[in-house]
C-alpha cells in the first residue's frame, strides 16, 4: 500500500478574496492529492473552528498559522501512513489537534488536509473519486439546487432570507437541470434589470436583492420562472435557506427588511403561509439552531409537504443527524465537510442520514475555490442532492462542470435521482 511521504500547506484564495489553506499530499508511489479548505459566512455554533491569525493583516482573516499547521504538526503526525486507511488518518488529525472542533490547529487546515490524503489515495488507485468513494455499491446524479438572489449574511443582508434558489427533480437529467436554471437566471436578469432593481451579485452568484419584502423576491423568482417558458411548481421549483439563526435567538426573529419582529410560532406562520402561496419544494434552517421545538412543531405541521433542511441545527456532526432523523426535527440533512472538520466524519453525518430514513444534501460555502471534492462526494456517496450557490463564478460552475462530466462518463450506470431524492411525494404543479 502507498504511504504519505510529504505533507505541505499552502496559502491560497478563496472567492471572497480571502486566504485560506491548500493541503498537498505526496505518496511514496509518486501519487499526489491536493485540496482546499472552504470557508462559511452564516455558520453554527457547532463547527469546526477555522483557524484565523487576527491583527491587522487581511482584516484578521489570514491564516499562516493553519497553513504551518498542516506543514509542521500534522506532516509529523501523518507522514509515513497508508493513504487507503482513511479512518486512520483522520483520526491522526484528531488526536493531533486534541479538541473537538479543532480549536487547536483549525477546522481549515484538518479538512484540507483529510480532503488531500483521499485525493492521494484515490489517484495511487488510478480511479474516479467518485467510483473510489461508491466502492462498487449504487449512485446516482444528484439534482441540483442553484441560487438565483442571495440575501442574508450572503449579500449585506439586504433581505433577511439567505438563499432563494431553484430546483428541477423532474429534469430527465443533471445537465437538463442545469439548462432550466439558466434559463431561469436569465429571465431574472432582465426582470431585474427592466425594474430597475439590478445590482450586481452576492457571494455565491445570485443576484444581489433590493427588494422592499421578502415575499417580494418570491413573487420575482416566480416570475423569473414563468419568464423562462417553464411552469413553476412543476418543471421548476423554489427552495429557500432563511438562515434563521443570523436572525433569531431565544425564539424571538427580527426581520430587519420589514421591521418587525416574530416568536417561533410566528414565523412559522409566516413560512406555512409562504408554501400555501409558492411553489416551495424544499425550507432550509426555518427555525434557529437554538429553536429545536419551533423545529418539531414546524416539521410537524409542514413535513409531509416540503423538504425541512437542518444546516446550523445539525452542522454535519453524525450523532445531531441521527436525534434530529429519530425525533423527527428536519426531515433532511445538509452536509458540508469543513463543519466537521474530516472526510470520514462527514461520510458518518451522510450515513446517519440514510439510515435514519431523512434525505441529505451535500453543500458548499459562501467561501469557495476551485475545488471540486464535494462533486464526487455527492455522486460517490450517493446523497442525492447538490447544493454549490449560482450557475455563475468560476468557483460555483467548476463544480456543477464536474458533475456533468461525472454523468457523462458513469452514463446508465448513475440515474439522476430526480424526485426519489425528496422526502415527500412528487408534485404536479399548482
Amino acid at each position: 500500500m502507498a504511504r504519505i511521504v510529504s505533507v505541505k500547506g499552502r496559502r491560497v484564495w478563496d472567492s471572497r478574496a480571502r486566504p485560506t489553506v491548500e493541503a498537498e499530499i505526496a505518496l511514496d508511489d509518486g501519487a499526489v492529492g491536493r485540496a482546499i479548505a472552504p470557508a462559511g459566512a452564516s455558520m453554527g455554533s457547532g463547527e469546526a473552528v477555522d483557524l484565523r491569525d487576527g491583527g491587522a493583516s487581511q482584516g484578521g482573516m489570514d491564516v499562516t498559522r493553519a497553513v504551518a499547521a498542516v506543514s509542521g504538526p500534522l506532516a509529523g503526525a501523518l507522514r509515513g501512513m497508508e493513504a487507503a486507511d482513511q479512518a486512520a488518518i483522520d483520526g491522526a488529525i484528531r488526536a493531533c489537534d486534541g479538541t473537538t472542533r479543532f480549536a487547536n490547529l483549525g477546522g481549515n487546515a484538518a479538512i484540507a488536509v483529510s480532503m488531500a490524503a483521499l485525493h492521494a489515495a484515490c489517484a495511487s488507485a488510478r480511479v474516479p473519486l467518485d467510483e473510489y468513494l461508491a466502492a462498487g455499491g449504487p449512485v446516482r446524479i444528484p439534482v441540483p439546487e442553484i441560487q438565483i438572489f442571495g440575501g442574508g449574511a450572503h449579500a449585506g443582508r439586504r433581505v433577511d432570507i439567505q438563499d432563494f434558489l431553484v430546483v428541477c427533480p423532474s429534469a430527465r437529467n443533471f445537465g437538463e437541470a442545469l439548462d432550466r436554471t439558466a434559463d431561469v437566471y436569465h429571465a431574472a436578469r432582465k426582470l431585474l434589470k427592466d425594474a430597475g432593481k439590478l445590482q450586481g451579485v452576492a457571494d455565491e452568484g445570485g443576484f444581489w436583492p433590493v427588494f422592499a419584502t421578502n415575499d417580494e423576491a418570491l413573487e420575482m423568482l416566480v416570475r423569473a420562472i414563468e419568464a423562462a417558458g417553464y411552469t413553476p411548481g412543476d418543471e421548476v421549483h423554489i427552495a429557500l435557506d432563511i438562515a434563521a439563526s443570523d436572525f433569531g435567538r431565544g425564539g424571538r426573529y427580527k426581520l430587519g427588511l420589514e421591521n418587525r419582529e416574530l416568536d417561533s410560532d410566528g414565523l412559522s406562520e409566516m413560512l406555512l403561509g409562504w408554501l400555501g402561496r409558492y411553489p416551495i419544494l424544499s425550507i432550509e434552517d426555518p427555525l434557529a439552531e437554538d429553536d429545536i421545538e419551533g423545529f418539531k412543531r414546524f416539521t410537524a405541521a409542514a413535513g409531509d409537504r416540503v423538504q425541512i433542511v437542518g444546516d446550523d441545527l445539525l452542522v454535519t456532526d453524525a450523532g445531531r443527524v441521527a436525534t434530529a432523523a429519530r425525533e423527527r426535527h428536519v426531515n433532511c440533512a445538509l452536509i458540508k465537510p469543513n463543519q466537521i472538520g474530516t472526510v470520514t466524519g462527514t461520510k458518518a453525518a451522510l450515513d446517519a442520514a440514510q439510515a435514519g430514513g431523512i434525505a441529505a444534501i451535500v453543500s458548499a460555502r459562501s467561501g469557495e475555490t476551485e475545488d471540486i471534492s464535494i462533486a464526487p462526494f455527492a455522486v460517490g456517496w450517493n446523497a442525492g442532492q447538490f447544493k454549490v450557490g449560482s450557475i455563475a463564478r468560476g468557483e460555483r460552475t467548476a463544480k456543477w462542470n464536474e458533475m456533468l462530466r461525472i454523468e457523462e462518463r458513469l452514463g446508465s450506470r448513475a440515474p439522476y435521482a430526480g424526485w426519489g431524492a425528496f422526502p415527500v411525494k412528487e408534485r404536479s404543479a399548482r
